[in-house]
Formats: C-alpha cells, structure tokens, sequence
C-alpha cells in the first residue's frame, strides 16, 4: 500500500445551461439592436424634427391678396416670410407685430386666415419659412432658423408701421421652440407658446435616446428661465404628440408674475380651437401692455 495521502480530484464546472446560453445571446442581440437605432436615430433626426416633405409642395404657390412676400438670401439660396399687415396700421399709426413659428408638418401658406385674430387687432404678423420647406431652399436647424428669424425680426421692425416695443412671438408645436431661440437674441414684449415641447432631449427619451445625440436640443425650459416678459403657455390636455407635462414646466419656469397657463379640452392639431381661444389671447396682450 501506497503512504501517500488520497488527493481529491475537483469536479469540472458544470456546463452553462441552455437557459442561460440563449439569454445571454438575446441580450447581446438586443444591445445590437439598440446601438443601430440610436445610430439611425442621429442620422436622421432632423428629418423627424424637421419633415418639410409632409408639409407639402407649394414651390409654385403664390401669396394671397394683401401678403406681402419678403426673401432673405443665404448661402443655399433664398428664404421666403409672409408679411401682413394689421388692420388700421400706418407710419401715422404705429402698430405692434407679431412673429409666428408654425409647426413642422406646416407651411406659411396654412396660417393668414387662422391669424385674422391678431390683424383684427391691429397687430401685423410676420410668417416666416423654416428652410427647405415650400418656396424655400437651405436645410433646418436650429442654428439655422435661429439665424434667419433673427434677420427678418431687424428688417421688418425697421419698418415705418411697426412699434418695435410691442413686439410679440408666437409659436406652435416646434415652432413654439423656434420663437423661443429668437428670444435669446431680440427683445419682445410677450411670448405665446402653442402645444410646444419643453425641450427636444426631453422628446427624446420617450424613443429612448438620449439626449446627449440631440444635435437640435431646444432647451425651451431654460429660454423661459431668464425671459424678462411675460408668457401664455395653451396647450391640448388630450394631446398626445406633446404631452400637457411639457406646458406645465414651460409655465413653471417663467418667474414673471403674468404669466400664464391655460389648457383646452383638445389634441394636438386641434388647438385652436373655437370658442375662447383669441378671447384668451387679447387678454392676455392687454395685460402684458401690448394692447391698450
């Protein structure tokens, strides 16, 4: 018999089930798939912010009878607004303006008649043009826009018939982001933001991205924060492009005392509706001392 001690002999490890095989292969599939869409998703996300082709082709459109037609030319070509002026308005009779930023399946086309309720008032609107979309050429984005609202806000308060101390900027849906860049740069009397997002990083995170990819971020929240003037934030409680949480932090971020929050028992694309909605509007101009 052999002195020497009995060595145990260790088992193998046992061998990965086939449960815990296939979940890690779906888990590794599923980091995959996740990767690839946020690659997607920067590479085409300012054709979702920005869909110029769902709103229609009207390259060959002309403007209504009393629209003033004025083009900025930049370095892709040429940037088209629509001028109207307010009822009552002349170099004798100064008038305020108001700047609208439509949605971003809109065009200025779509938007005369439904801004009756300012010219009425004897406010002229300016409707500028995003890029690319209608008659006008050059890609969006928000420096983009940022730039040519900025240029059309100094040529049309120039104007004999404008006041510009009674400057007023509209915005619906992304539009409202839009005016709200403006405001970083020109003064303003008010702001009146329409079913417009709070941020775009915070639109992101429901597609699960995240906001670091954003190249267009529209940090409206943070415009509000240091806007000195007054803000009427309107918004669908039904809406589901937007969520109604959007308007209660744009409204939460204003530490201007007028300010104001008003909500409508409609969706998205059914604001404004009928009834008070320019009712609301006048106001709340009055209030903000752009209307006597």
């Amino acid at each position: 018999m052999s002195d020497r001690p009995d060595t145990a002999v260790n088992p193998s490890p046992p061998a990965p089930s086939k449960a815990r095989r296939l979940l890690k292969r779906t888990l590794i599939y599923l980091v995959v798939i996740y990767l690839l869409w946020l690659a997607i998703a920067f590479a085409i996300q300012r054709s979702i912010l920005f869909p110029s082709s769902l709103a229609g082709d009207v390259s060959a459109a002309t403007a209504p009878d009393g629209v003033e037609v004025i083009r900025l030319e930049i370095e892709a070509g040429r940037v088209e607004a629509w001028y109207i002026p307010g009822e009552g308005v002349s170099a004798e009779s100064t008038g305020p303006l108001v700047i609208f930023a439509h949605g971003n399946a809109e065009l200025i086309d779509q938007w005369p008649n439904s801004l009756r309720g300012y010219t009425r008032l004897g406010i002229s609107v300016l409707l500028p043009e995003f890029r690319s979309y209608g008659r006008s050429d050059g890609e969006p984005s928000q420096e983009a826009l940022k730039q040519d609202y900025t240029r059309f806000y100094d040529l049309i308060t120039a104007r004999p018939e404008v006041d510009p101390a009674r400057v007023i900027l509209h915005g619906r849906s992304i539009g409202g982001a839009v005016i709200a860049q403006l405001a970083t740069v020109r003064p303003s009397n008010c702001m009146v933001l329409q079913s417009s997002p709070a941020s775009i990083r915070l639109m992101a995170r429901r597609f699960l991205a995240p906001g670091a990819l954003v190249r267009d971020p529209y940090d409206s929240v943070s415009v509000i924060q240091s806007y000195p003037s007054p803000v009427l934030v309107m918004h669908g409680t039904q809406d589901q492009t937007i969520p109604p949480s959007h308007a209660n932090l744009l409204a939460e971020a204003s530490t201007h005392p007028d300010t104001r929050l008003i909500f409508y028992e409609v969706d998205h694309n059914t604001l404004p509706p009928s009834g008070p909605y320019w009712a609301d509007i006048e106001q709340f101009l009055k209030d903000a001392g752009v209307l006597e």
